[in-house]
């Protein structure tokens, strides 16, 4: 194995180490009495501090970019940048029972996500790109869709009734991701926007296991810019690309 592979593997190691840690932390707050917003605030800080220390300690040279911390432009001179999210799915995290939220660990290093893990620590479950675990879903007669329980976009509705497809609603932007990974669901399309953080640690989980990954117009998806913001992402399974297309070109059309 060459030292950029082996670096590699230790990286890949750390995110799922790390995500699966900070699970644990934000599992233990969660049964601490705290409930509502207070939760929520007391979940993302503390997890990002956990985190935040726990990369000081392993990689002290490298750069940091958290959904709670303040942006620090140096990270865009840097080579290594660990993007994380402390709490991907606040909302969830804060309605007891509920297990579809996460925490997101990615690493980008000179141009590209080259490490990720998505923890889903109230499930027992990590996704890691090392080992990623792509399953083959049963017959379906229609493309399924990975949507919001909460907040389901007219977007992906109106892609929804062009194909002919059916949106299964969850949770975190991670778990969605994931649930194409999964086989729960044939692709994830997002056009609302969103961070950095809500996709980097996903998609390089998702790269690994074969998925497609893309912005909507089908350019690559580019990390650690000066503005942290998405307009938009695909994954999917390479067998519904194609008739995805078709459906984003007709929406697109109509608009």
């Amino acid at each position: 194995m060459s030292d950029n592979a082996a670096t590699s593997t230790t990286d890949v190691r750390l995110a799922t180490e790390l995500a699966v840690a900070a699970g644990e932390v934000l599992l233990e707050l969660r049964e601490g009495g705290l409930s509502g917003k207070e939760l929520k605030d007391a979940g993302d800080r503390t997890s990002h501090e956990f985190l935040l220390d726990a990369l000081a300690r392993h990689r002290p040279d490298d750069a940091v970019l958290s959904e709670e911390g303040a942006d620090d432009a140096a990270r865009l001179s840097a080579q290594r940048v660990w993007i994380v999210d402390p709490l991907d799915g606040t909302r969830e995290y804060s309605e007891p029972g509920r297990t579809d939220w996460a925490v997101h660990v990615a690493l980008w290093c000179s141009g590209d996500l080259v490490a990720g893990a998505v923890a889903r620590p109230a499930a027992g479950v990590v996704h890691s790109s090392e080992e990623p675990k792509a399953v083959s879903p049963a017959a379906h007669d229609r493309i399924r869709l990975a949507v919001s329980r909460s907040r389901p976009p007219e977007f992906v509705t109106e892609l929804a009734d062009v194909l002919g497809a059916e949106l299964v609603s969850m949770g975190s932007a991670g778990v969605k991701a994931m649930s194409v990974v999964t086989g729960e669901s044939d692709a994830y399309v997002h056009a609302g926007g969103q961070y950095e953080w809500d996709s980097a640690a996903p998609v390089s989980v998702a790269r690994a296991a074969g998925m497609h990954t893309s912005r909507v117009d089908g350019s690559p998806l580019v990390y650690n810019q000066a503005d942290p913001w998405l307009p938009d992402l695909i994954i999917a399974r390479p067998s519904v690309l194609a008739q995805l297309r078709r459906g984003l070109d007709a929406v697109a059309a109509t608009a």
